[in-house]
């Protein structure tokens, strides 16, 4: 999804979803901030993922609740502390800014979460539908309908399912999305997000 808005959006202020594979020591960084106060990260490192997302309307918002809701950020393991405190999660004032956040240890089998007492009869509480929905249906049709919709252009499925598939990015790909565009444009964006690319018949990784 990052490399694909990296070629429908040059201008990275934008764009909705960014990838960092040097974000930190032996991390990577997935995230969507959508210029309205919604938000994610998700952080890739050798001892698992750890993912934390923030829906400014939530009922769960730390800014109408006095600070994180009890139980969504209590169970995180030390594993993953750090990342509580990150300051690039949190506000000014250093209080992390979630209402969801979840984390899978590199060994485990399933994703976790908090010991969290949800508010009754509200939907979406904290935000998870809305912030992951994409995440949820990872398809090449779905990423097609939020371009459309966010950016109001028709966008070439055939070339979103070449990126989708991780297949090394080409001129011809980045033309049937962006035709003002070239790939030695996305430069930057190629090395930020480690994608495969081919330029003049050559496979640079």
């Amino acid at each position: 999804m990052a490399m694909l808005e990296a070629i429908l959006s040059p201008e990275w202020s934008s764009r909705y979803h960014s990838y960092d594979a040097d974000w930190g020591p032996e991390e990577e960084l997935a995230s969507m901030r959508n210029g309205s106060g919604d938000e994610y990260s998700i952080v890739f490192a050798a001892e698992g993922t750890y993912i934390r997302g923030f829906a400014h309307e939530a009922v769960m918002s730390p800014y109408g609740n006095d600070g994180p809701w009890p139980g969504v950020l209590d169970s995180v393991p030390e594993m993953f502390r750090q990342h509580v405190q990150e300051p690039a999660f949190c506000d000014e004032h250093g209080m992390p800014v979630v209402t969801a956040c979840l984390w899978r240890a590199a060994d485990d089998d399933r994703w976790r979460v908090g010991e969290i007492d949800y508010p009754d009869d509200v939907s979406d509480p904290d935000g998870a539908a809305y912030l992951f929905t994409r995440l949820i249906e990872p398809t090449p049709e779905a990423f097609r309908r939020f371009v459309e919709d966010y950016y109001e252009v028709s966008v070439d499925l055939d070339a979103v399912r070449h990126v989708y598939a991780l297949r090394p990015l080409t001129q011809a790909v980045v033309t049937a999305l962006n035709a003002d565009l070239s790939i030695e444009d996305l430069a930057n964006d190629l090395a930020a997000a480690r994608y495969p690319f081919v330029v003049g018949g050559r496979d640079d990784r």
